[in-house]
């Protein structure tokens, strides 16, 4: 069986670096007379660019779907196919192979990497030690551009602290109205063509619940999301109310947006103005991308107070594009918090995060729904550690469409 490795990055390093020094070989010396792949978010949004700028369509879903119209674990899934098809490779890397995916998927493509394993070497990058492959004998940690061997993954940042100590911000003033409930869907079903979707689904949100909304990929997770967020046409004819506001009572989508805080890891792909984190954070006062116009005293006042929150006041006028990949959630959440807003929507937010940031985003939602009236739905395809939900609502697949089961953690 060839020689597999695992190897362990935290956000703090260079992946580009890592992706491309394993590619050359220069990390791995044996790498360079082997043709190698690489499954990695580089390689997707190359082909989720080329659909953008060129209309081409190389890798579509099991559904038919082009790649940007479909979730992050479609995508995966879809590449991986791809990339499988061809197998004229004696090497493949696999940067954070299982993100995105639900139980189900993620066990059918630990088989599907066993089977190949016996003959390709399997070079599995990870931020998360959980998801190494089982049958992994040799182990890395990166660091400073350079592998260095370990004897396992077991000790590797496991150090806990409290890392938000002051309290939460408030927001500039009472801008929003109470609304009891906030969302309520009463007996929706939806289909696409004759794929059922949704099935009779009803679920009521409250001021300063704490949801998570879990489900297997397919199940109907974004579908619920853009209910909700106002984005789905299909909602006229339903039975939903948001905020007070029935649906298709001659409502604008700004209407039912203005009331949400809205994250989502392919907000990470939005932002590539040279912004500063102060001004990103400041610019959720008016939901721009970057900022237009000169900010009041007290909205300056409040960014300061949410940049010592994260203490990240020292890099306040540092690029947003320049940090790492869990400072910057961070800011997007604190963005999207500023206005205190009804609603938070946190949408598969730990995806690419490492153990340690993971552990120090979830103190922040665990924070934000504790100090705050904002309701939150945390939406993941499994179980996380670290936050605290009051209840869950489960999507269950089903002939019809996807059933809805409300829980407890």
């Amino acid at each position: 069986m060839p020689d597999h490795c695992a190897i362990y990055i935290s956000n703090n390093e260079n992946k580009k670096e890592l992706l491309q020094g394993l590619s050359s070989g220069n990390l791995l010396s044996e790498l360079k007379q082997q043709r190698g792949a690489v499954f990695s978010n580089v390689t997707l949004n190359k082909f989720i660019e080329e659909e953008e700028r060129h209309g081409r369509f190389d890798i579509k879903t099991l559904t038919e779907n082009t790649l940007k119209n479909s979730s992050e674990g479609e995508r995966k899934k879809a590449l991986l196919n791809h990339l499988l098809s061809k197998a004229d490779f004696e090497y493949l890397v696999l940067d954070n192979v299982f993100d995105g995916l639900d139980i189900k998927s993620q066990s059918r493509i630990k088989t599907l990497l066993f089977r190949i394993s016996r003959k390709t070497r399997l070079i599995q990058v990870t931020t998360r030690k959980r998801d190494v492959l089982f049958f992994t004998r040799k182990f890395y940690v990166f660091k400073l551009g350079k592998l260095n061997e370990q004897s396992s993954l077991e000790n590797i940042y496991t150090s806990k602290f409290d890392f938000f100590s002051k309290d939460l911000p408030k927001p500039v003033f009472k801008e929003f109205k109470s609304y009891v409930p906030l969302i309520a869907l009463k007996n929706v079903s939806l289909k696409y063509g004759n794929r059922g979707i949704l099935d009779n689904i009803s679920w009521e949100i409250q001021p300063n619940e704490f949801w998570q909304l879990v489900g297997p990929n397919g199940s109907g997770k974004s579908t619920m999301v853009s209910l909700i967020s106002g984005d789905n046409p299909r909602a006229y004819g339903q039975n939903i109310t948001l905020f007070d506001i029935k649906k298709g009572s001659g409502e604008s989508v700004w209407d039912i947006k203005k009331n949400i805080g809205f994250y989502a890891s392919e907000l990470m792909r939005g932002f590539k103005r040279n912004t500063s984190v102060l001004n990103m954070i400041i610019s959720g006062f008016v939901d721009s991308v970057g900022l237009y116009k000169y900010p009041t005293d007290e909205q300056k006042r409040i960014a300061y107070q949410w940049l010592e929150l994260l203490n990240m006041n020292h890099l306040k006028q540092k690029s947003f594009q320049l940090l790492s990949d869990g400072h910057k959630r961070l800011v997007l959440i604190a963005r999207a918090m500023v206005k205190h807003p009804p609603l938070l929507i946190l949408d598969e937010p730990i995806n690419g995060l490492d153990d340690h940031d993971i552990y120090i985003f979830s103190q922040l939602v665990n924070k934000i729904a504790k100090e705050s009236r904002t309701a939150i739905i945390y939406i993941s395809h499994r179980e996380e550690l670290y936050i605290k939900p009051d209840k869950i609502f489960k999507l269950i697949p089903s002939n019809n469409g996807s059933i809805g089961k409300i829980g407890t953690p």
